[in-house]
């Protein structure tokens, strides 16, 4: 890799910034640029894992986040869920079906995901899938806002035990999962749970501005955490 020279470089700072400010903001872009070098040879890597498993086509149940409204109840198979998409992405919610909310975690990266959803759509099929009974996940839904998503239940089905995102004890695991059509199949091709390797929990960090802003402050991330009741408000109900 090339030396950066901050002569042909935009400049990364205000006018009149010290000889010293650029000097280190001129290191800090060659290991930036390093880092998105080693973003792209993953993401290459990523495109290149060999086939997955066949899957089961698992039925899941999904009716309309507005509760006023007259569409019933319906099962959808993953294989449905791909739509005219050669890809389908599933985000797997953490919600316990003795819970009656969904992870504060998951649920920030959900309202990020609502609101990038009409851009997905034109790639991907894209689905939020957890174990709480339809009912729990609807209300949640509606209160947090997730009218542009496909939001389903896999209660009483082995989807999340069968793809890792449940735990023996039943204790539910935040991931994200890419699959394929092979014919009237579903294959599995990828997935990414929040600790992979190790124990740090920053597996999908990625997927979520708010962590790669708050990694912009002088600060850091620091300890902050998500919280359901985010600014003492509802999206709705």
């Amino acid at each position: 890799m090339g030396e950066v020279d901050a002569a042909a470089m935009e400049p990364m700072w205000p006018k009149g910034a010290s000889d010293e400010y650029v000097a280190a903001r001129i290191e800090l872009a060659k290991a930036e640029r390093t880092l998105r070098d080693q973003i792209e040879e993953v993401a290459a890597a990523r495109r290149q894992v060999p086939p997955g498993l066949i899957l089961d086509d698992y039925s899941f149940t999904e009716g309309p986040i507005d509760l006023g409204r007259p569409e019933p109840i319906r099962t959808t198979r993953l294989r449905e869920l791909f739509g005219q998409h050669d890809t389908l992405v599933v985000y797997h919610l953490m919600f316990h079906p003795d819970d009656d909310e969904a992870c504060p975690m998951c649920s920030l990266w959900v309202d990020g995901f609502q609101g990038v959803a009409h851009h997905l759509a034109q790639r991907t099929g894209f689905a939020v899938i957890a174990k709480a009974p339809l009912p729990k996940l609807r209300g949640w839904a509606l209160r947090r806002g997730w009218d542009g998503l496909r939001i389903l239940s896999s209660h009483d089905t082995t989807f999340n035990a069968d793809l890792n995102a449940e735990r023996p004890n039943g204790d539910q695991r935040p991931m994200i999962s890419v699959f394929t059509p092979e014919g009237d199949q579903v294959r599995h091709h990828y997935t990414l749970p929040a600790n992979f390797l190790d124990d740090a929990q920053r597996g999908i960090d990625q997927l979520s501005p708010v962590w790669n802003i708050l990694d912009l402050l002088p600060a850091g991330r620091g300890d902050w955490y998500a919280e359901n009741h985010y600014a003492g408000r509802d999206r709705r109900g």
